[in-house]
């Protein structure tokens, strides 16, 4: 499983690990992720996502999943969330 947020595309970082004596190693930074279920209001059925802290914020302050989905790119998204996105999209047509 990589470990890559399903929303926002957080991956993990590259840097260095820096000693009293200034040598640097490499090391990694890796995303805070999470294993959440969150509401589709649209379809009206829960989704189990796997996504940073930061992105359950972001979901949060949208104004929930539906509205996250509709906002952002499909380049960022997973392939799971962007079968989401068009499902919820469809739906929204069809109500309309």
């Amino acid at each position: 499983m990589s470990r890559r947020c399903e929303l926002t595309g957080k991956t993990r970082q590259i840097g260095h690990k820096v000693s009293h004596s200034n040598r640097k190693t490499k090391r990694r930074f890796l995303p805070n992720l999470l294993n959440v279920t969150l509401l589709s209001d649209t379809l009206g059925r829960s989704v189990r996502l796997r996504i940073s802290a930061n992105a359950l914020k972001s979901v949060d302050h949208r104004g929930g999943l539906d509205a996250f989905l509709l906002a952002a790119k499909d380049s960022v998204l997973s392939p799971r969330a962007v079968e989401l996105k068009r499902a919820i999209v469809k739906k929204r047509t069809v109500a309309a």
